[in-house]
């Protein structure tokens, strides 16, 4: 049994794109492997910021040979059709072929065998077809080549059983011959190295300073994270997304501790991560009590004779540089109340076609008053207040650095307006949930506004004809509904779904149909409300069941026929039903032909 090894060696891939180039890949040489009739036993792909690397183990060294029988048309056939299948398989005259008598009469047979070819002859064509087949979301070219990648490739290692691969990548101007070379990290170990195997492969790697596998590499970073935490007497803020992303970056991972400055620890929590951890992929610290630490953690990609202490240095620069800005935003934005910023919303746009965000918010505070007698603990200047103020952050100079932070930084600021806590609540929450992972709000304010936002917008777009089609959502519209259904079905509000949507329509004054559009809104809620029934488990033939009475517009109510049906039919009463049901309608079938008409 032998192995084959593949080596793509080019320019830094991004480390968002690593994961599924990785799979695809792999993918990729699995199928045309099974195409060719080639079995083996295990195949692995690793990825590296410069490399993708799979390993395919337990091969043939020979292709097997093929026996393969094909029929023909009948021997008494036109010529045409009997030259036609001649011809399909390479065959000349009649006499190449048997002749057989079957139930329909004589037909031709022909035996076609073909001796299997060696694997290492194969592997050429297999290789170049299964790389041209990866695709990208973002590719380029380089040189004076028409071929596209991600970024430029600059050589490839094939070697089976140890043996060269005679072949080359055609990138349609020049060509990347097949080698037995690669190089190990771009700094540390510029210098080419010969491959025997795979095993030689990983060993001469890691004295290359590269680590292939990246869980390896993730690992190795979380380990000394950890010992700079215990070091420094704090805990890692735990943070896979950013691990993973992070292991994607660097060949050689080598943590390193750096300290903020003191005086940007006054900053809100929330502007310090945005800061630290999304724009600069820096690590947190937590104190015992689980406050943020004056320090952070950056992943280098190089051991340096200082110890690292170089690389350090120029991070805090960076970082005091980004803190500087977001304590002037901070201090700035301080200076001026979000109501006095409510003007400045008629100078933004929210579509051409459904107006500015002081429209939106004069149509929200519409349909605040079509929600309250749902809502029945909410105050009602309190919603008013939080539906003047929610978007008045959007005109800040911190939401306009940070955009991530558009809400929260609306909190901070009403709360140093003296507003009430709940408008203050309100603000930061009315744009959750935004995904199926974050916390849906429980509180009367937050969840008025935060319908009375999604509502707007939905009835707005459904009213100009923007919806949904495909895979294509530009205005996260699916995402604004199903955020809408948790609002709804989590906090168990009786809310009549279709007048409101009515109200809605009418709000945007654009003289739409409204009943008929807001019938066809509705179905689109029904449908993504089946969606998420239908992850959680609820078996699709119950919720077909309860959608199929239809002129139902109460979510809550739909939920708990669905739940109860479910009960119905686990129950020794609801599997006799369905025994007795199933009885008679095979009795009627039986019975169908022999009733007089």
């Amino acid at each position: 049994m032998a192995e084959l090894l593949l080596e793509i060696l080019g320019e830094e891939i991004p480390s968002r794109m690593q994961s599924k180039a990785c799979e695809d890949l792999k993918q990729s040489i699995c199928r045309g492997l099974e195409d060719c009739s080639l079995e083996f036993n295990r195949v692995e792909a690793y990825v590296t910021p410069r490399r993708l690397t799979v390993i395919v183990d337990g091969m043939l060294e020979t292709q097997p040979d093929v026996r393969e029988e094909r029929r023909g048309p009948r021997v008494d056939a036109p010529k045409r059709a009997i030259d036609g299948f001649l011809g399909s398989i390479g065959l000349q005259t009649v006499e190449e072929c048997e002749q057989r008598e079957t139930e329909k009469g004589t037909f031709l047979f022909a035996i076609l065998e073909q001796e299997g070819l060696p694997t290492i002859d194969i592997l050429p064509k297999l290789i170049t077809a299964s790389i041209e087949r990866i695709s990208w979301p973002k590719s380029m070219r380089w040189g004076e080549n028409s071929f596209r990648w991600v970024r430029p490739i600059h050589s490839l290692l094939v070697l089976f059983d140890g043996i060269p691969v005679r072949g080359a990548l055609d990138l349609q101007g020049e060509k990347i011959p097949f080698g037995t070379v690669t190089s190990g990290h771009r700094f540390m170990a510029p210098d080419l190295f010969e491959v025997k195997g795979f095993g030689d492969y990983c060993a001469k790697l890691n004295n290359g300073f590269v680590i292939l596998d990246p869980d390896e590499r993730k690992r190795k970073v979380t380990k000394q994270l950890s010992k700079l935490a215990r070091e420094a007497g704090l805990h890692v803020k735990e943070d896979d997304e950013l691990l993973s992303e992070v292991a994607g970056l660097v060949e050689w991972p080598v943590p390193l501790i750096g300290d903020i400055d003191t005086a940007f620890m006054s900053l809100p929590p929330e502007v310090l991560t945005t800061a630290i951890r999304t724009h600069l992929k820096y690590f947190l610290f937590e104190t015992s009590s689980g406050d943020l630490a004056p320090h952070f953690a950056t992943v280098a990609n190089i051991v340096t004779e200082d110890q690292g202490r170089g690389i350090i240095k120029g991070n805090e620069r960076v970082l005091r540089a980004r803190l500087s800005d977001a304590c002037f935003f901070w201090d700035k934005d301080r200076e001026t109340t979000l109501a006095s910023r409510i003007p400045a919303l008629s100078e933004i746009t929210f579509h051409d076609k459904l107006g500015s965000l002081t429209n939106k918010v004069e149509r929200m505070q519409h349909l605040a008053v079509v929600l309250a007698p749902h809502l029945d603990r909410a105050k009602a200047s309190e919603i008013k207040d939080a539906i003047r103020l929610c978007k008045t952050d959007l005109v800040t100079q911190m939401v306009g650095e940070f955009p991530e932070l558009q809400g929260k930084m609306g909190q901070y600021y009403a709360l140093n307006d003296g507003e009430n806590d709940q408008v203050a609540e309100a603000i930061a929450d009315h744009y959750r949930p935004r995904g199926p992972g974050d916390i849906c709000p429980s509180e009367p304010v937050s969840i008025t506004v935060g319908l009375a936002d999604r509502l707007d917008t939905l009835a707005g777009f459904w009213a100009i004809g923007d919806k949904p089609t495909g895979s294509k959502d530009p205005y996260a519209l699916r995402r604004a509904v199903l955020g809408t259904i948790r609002l709804i079905v989590e906090n168990e509000l009786r809310i009549p779904l279709r007048p409101v949507l009515v109200a809605a329509l009418k709000a945007q004054d654009l003289n739409c149909e409204t009943v008929s559009v807001a019938n066809d809104l509705l179905s689109f809620f029904i449908d993504r409300l089946k969606v998420h029934l239908r992850e959680k488990g609820v078996r699709h033939d119950l919720i077909s069941a309860i959608f199929a009475l239809g002129d139902e517009d109460d979510l809550v109510r739909l939920l708990r026929r669905v739940d109860a049906l479910a009960e119905f039919v686990d129950s020794d009463d609801g599997g006799n039903l369905l025994v007795a049901f199933n009885r008679a309608a095979n009795i009627l079938k039986i019975e169908e032909p022999t009733i007089p008409l």
